[in-house]
């Protein structure tokens, strides 16, 4: 029977890191994964949707720009087979750099089915049916999330799908309607638009992206409105028809009007929930069905731990990773006190892109704080002009009493980018004051970054 410091369930970006790390403490370390190494984010879920995405953009460009460039083309066209193929041989290529990282670091790496026996015991069930048993001083579970059902409505890999199948459809729909008007929501939305399918979201919140701040929601709407993009806001599902080949979906909106939609597929992007793996009824839940930690990642069962989209929100592949690498820290060393997660950014990746962290306005208002808010649009940006990508501005909230930066937004062209800086400085508490003395490349789109921080005090130069 195999024997380990630390055995880890779920190869994901909690799992395959927290595993790393340890060896990189001098501990034995294993990784059981189910799927592949990399879990739902390498394999399902960031990295394929952004190669999609690239492809979006790229066929955007030539078809929506090429004039502006002084470029033309005659008979454009697309593969969409080699579209989706592209996507799947992008996250193939990482996934087998993540085993390779296995390798380099001596974690030893099962695939099966992960359950947990008990403290400091898990059973890797292999596609072949075959049972192995491991033996460690710690466990941690890190088996992420799926996508949730809508009741009345469940997946059917065709006609009803989740965002796993909207990533490898053999045939390109003619129409789509999205539930869901989060991250997943749009930039799938965005990505079937760009190649022509009509596309219509329905969001029950308020605005698309309802976690981002207002106005960054609202120039989103609008831009998708350009687009051709159709999103129902404020409306929910009333009544379902699932035919097989298409779907029909009764919209309910605020002011009680009702109408109905019809389209060959429905992508459901309402949320995610929890993939337990057997042997979790050990453990305490939290009332949503999450595992339930303390402040050192550990369960209710001793040597137990868990982290990534298990242990909840926010459910974001960065976050997870800085989970694994935490709680591991903390797991041996006793001294060391592990960081929950609290400041960290958001990113969505359709077009124009969106980026924040930190505080929107909205949530300032609603605390009571005194802020203000600096601002600066890409329009005015001239390397944004430059590459033909003027949508978009960047928002900062600024505490008034000690001039710190408590929130940043961006919509435009690299604002995933864009974000890292906004991080990097609120991490360190920085003030507006430090974000406008540093000196910005010029021409760059972080420029903006810096005008919006003067345009709060009046001290912006091209606006």
């Amino acid at each position: 029977m195999a024997s380990y410091d630390l055995i880890v369930i779920g190869g994901g970006p909690a799992g395959y890191v927290a595993a790393i790390r340890a060896t990189q403490l001098g501990k034995k370390a294993a990784c059981v994964e189910m799927d592949r190494a990399g879990g739902t984010c390498l394999n399902w879920g960031c990295i394929p949707t952004k190669a999609l995405l690239r492809n979006a953009e790229l066929y955007q460009v030539m078809t929506h720009k090429a004039k502006e460039f002084g470029f033309s083309f005659d008979n454009l066209d697309y593969d969409w087979e080699k579209i989706i193929g592209r996507s799947r041989k992008v996250a193939d290529k990482l996934a087998g750099g993540i085993e390779m990282l296995f390798k380099k670091n001596k974690v030893d790496y099962f695939r099966g089915e992960g359950r947990l026996k008990g403290p400091g015991q898990v059973t890797v069930v292999g596609k072949d049916g075959k049972e192995e048993t491991l033996e460690g001083t710690s466990v941690m579970l890190a088996t992420g999330c799926k996508s949730r059902p809508l009741p009345d409505l469940p997946f059917n890999g065709k006609s009803v799908i989740s965002s796993k199948e909207a990533m490898v459809l053999e045939q390109q729909p003619k129409s789509m309607v999205i539930i869901g008007g989060g991250a997943i929501g749009v930039e799938f939305a965005y990505f079937y638009n760009a190649f022509g399918t009509e596309v219509t979201v329905v969001e029950m919140m308020d605005h698309l992206l309802p976690v981002e701040d207002t106005e960054v929601s609202q120039a989103l709407e609008k831009s998708f409105k350009k687009q051709g993009i159709k999103a129902l806001t404020k409306s929910k599902v009333t009544g379902t028809k699932d035919h097989g080949d298409s779907v029909e979906l009764t919209i309910e909106s605020a002011d009680g009007k009702s109408e109905t939609i019809k389209a060959e597929v429905c992508l459901v992007a309402i949320g995610v929930m929890p993939v337990l793996p057997d042997g979790a009824d050990k453990v305490r839940l939290t009332d949503r069905g999450y595992i339930e930690v303390n402040d050192r990642y550990e369960t209710s069962v001793r040597g137990v731990f868990a982290t990534g989209d298990i242990i909840g929100a926010p459910w974001l592949a960065h976050t997870a990773s800085f989970e694994g690498i935490q709680a591991v820290n903390g797991m041996f060393d006793p001294k060391y006190k592990p960081r929950r997660v609290t400041l960290f950014p958001g990113c969505t990746y359709c077009h124009p892109q969106v980026a924040s962290i930190g505080l929107t306005e909205r949530a300032a208002k609603e605390k009571g704080l005194d802020y203000r808010v600096g601002k600066f649009p890409f329009l005015a940006s001239g390397k944004a002009l430059a590459v033909g990508e003027a949508e978009g501005f960047v928002k900062l909230v600024i505490d008034n009493k000690h001039g710190e930066v408590l929130g940043a937004h961006i919509i435009g062209e690299n604002a995933t980018e864009l974000i890292a800086e906004l991080g990097l400085g609120m991490e360190m508490e920085m003030t507006w004051e430090d974000l406008e003395t540093t000196i910005h490349a010029h021409p760059t789109l972080s420029e903006a970054v810096h005008e919006a921080a003067g345009q709060a005090f009046g001290h912006a130069i091209h606006i």
